[in-house]
């Protein structure tokens, strides 16, 4: 790929977006094109995957890949043969770097890893700058947000988790390295924080935008019905998680702004971006996403897919091509209202685990929504978190609201369980109360209501 800098990047984008069908698909062809021979040419993992593989490929001809084989192989997956896990590892031990880049060229990323062993990804200076192309071009789902925000200052505050390589962190703290004149109008706080700090932070920084989990952000409510969080940010930005239509409306009726949120992933950056009808448009001139099933045939449209298969078309040091991920999506293809010809996708709504109980010898599988749900009505948590184990034991960590009897909220969080566990055929169970307050993955920061153990 040709050298691209931050505004050619912006300027690629703004071109793709006047373009027609034909030109669109074109565009497409031609880069996944370039990307597969340089990946031949370049990563001996590659390759050898591809030796069978015609001249005249279609993307159907490729065969997918996942994060397990990819990590297995990293020193032959890389384009770049000075790079190794080794080296890359060892960079990631300390904490000072996060933000800065390797070898004076790379970015590095790693996953939470919340479905196995964690991810890591390097990001040249060009995949970085059409990442930041991106999130220049099309974040904004509407442009009067755009122009309150820069008309505030453009202050911005992000809730991440601080102490990992994780794509939002790293990014911020990479742009305040470089650019450290920013200080004043960008800022991280820590989603491992104690909410008072974080409360304090906010106070002190007044951002028009507010980004950040929305789990995190959720509990910037009762913080602000308090009255000890006196913010009012012009856009409020999620990401990281699954953002439900009813917490949308309560931050919005919270903090009297739009809300948003978009698909992002560390393999792919911003997969895909909301619009006004908060339908997600996938960035198809750099992305591409085919929704399959557990067999990873492809899914038709309309139909509720078991995983999708990624490809990146702008990270060439370190290639993405059909990588499978475990989200699950609608796609759509039919005109959207807003007006983008580009692709949409539905997202599933589950971040927390699906649990399994025991009945008569036979599993009972509940959605974790639901059972989010039936506790949500027990008025006198503020916040809780179940840990589901083998054997229908359930261990309830929560934090009673001020003022509220701690046995009495447990109580009668119990009964309320166990009423809903019934309707749903599980009639033997045991809750206890755990010692421990409801906390965020150390690692992540992301925190999960529902948690199935092992």
């Amino acid at each position: 790929m040709k050298k691209t800098g931050i505004f050619k990047a912006m300027k690629l984008c703004r071109d793709y977006q006047r373009m027609g069908p034909e030109q669109r698909l074109a565009l497409q062809q031609a880069r996944l094109k370039e990307l597969v021979n340089h990946a031949r040419k370049n990563s001996p993992y590659y390759s050898k995957l591809y030796k069978d593989v015609p001249e005249g490929f279609e993307l159907q001809d490729l065969p997918p890949v996942n994060k397990r084989t990819l990590m297995e192989h990293w020193d032959d997956w890389v384009c770049d043969r000075r790079l190794t896990l080794d080296r890359v590892e060892g960079f990631m031990e300390d904490k000072n770097n996060i933000g800065r880049l390797l070898d004076g060229e790379y970015m590095v990323f790693t996953t939470s890893g919340s479905t196995g062993n964690p991810l890591v990804a390097v990001v040249d200076r060009n995949a970085n700058s059409i990442m930041g192309g991106i999130s220049a071009v099309r974040s904004y789902a509407r442009s009067e947000d755009l122009k309150a925000f820069v008309k505030r200052g453009g202050k911005s505050m992000g809730l991440f988790a601080d102490e990992g390589f994780y794509l939002g962190n790293s990014s911020i703290r990479s742009r305040l390295r470089t650019m450290p004149w920013k200080k004043k109008q960008l800022a991280v706080s820590s989603a491992l924080y104690p909410i008072p700090r974080i409360v304090q932070q906010l106070n002190e920084f007044q951002p028009a935008m507010l980004g950040g989990y929305p789990s995190n952000l959720e509990l910037l409510i009762d913080e602000a019905e308090a009255g000890r969080l006196h913010i009012s940010p012009v856009i409020i930005m999620t990401g990281g998680e699954y953002l439900s239509d009813s917490l949308r409306k309560r931050l919005a009726e919270t903090f009297h702004c739009y809300v948003q949120t978009s698909y992002s992933c560390t393999e792919g950056g911003t997969v895909a971006c909301e619009c006004r009808k908060q339908h997600f448009h996938i960035n198809d001139d750099w992305l591409i996403v085919e929704p399959v099933d557990a067999e990873g045939n492809p899914v038709p449209d309309g139909v509720l897919s078991d995983k999708i298969l990624l490809t990146n078309l702008y990270n060439y040091t370190q290639p993405f091509i059909r990588y499978e991920l475990t989200d699950r999506v609608i796609m759509h293809h039919e005109p959207c209202g807003c007006g983008d010809p580009s692709p949409w996708i539905e997202l599933e709504g589950r971040t927390d685990d699906v649990t399994s109980f025991t009945e008569d010898g036979r599993a009972i599988k509940i959605a974790p929504l639901s059972v989010y749900a039936a506790l949500k009505e027990v008025h006198e948590l503020r916040r809780f978190q179940l840990l589901v184990y083998p054997g229908n034991t359930i261990e309830l960590r929560m934090e009673e609201k001020e003022g509220v009897d701690r046995q009495e909220a447990f109580e009668k969080a119990k009964e309320r369980l166990r009423a809903y566990l019934k309707t749903q055929g599980v009639q033997h169970t045991e809750i206890c109360l755990s010692e421990e307050a409801p906390r965020q993955d150390p690692g992540s920061g992301k925190f999960k209501h529902i948690i199935r153990m092992k």
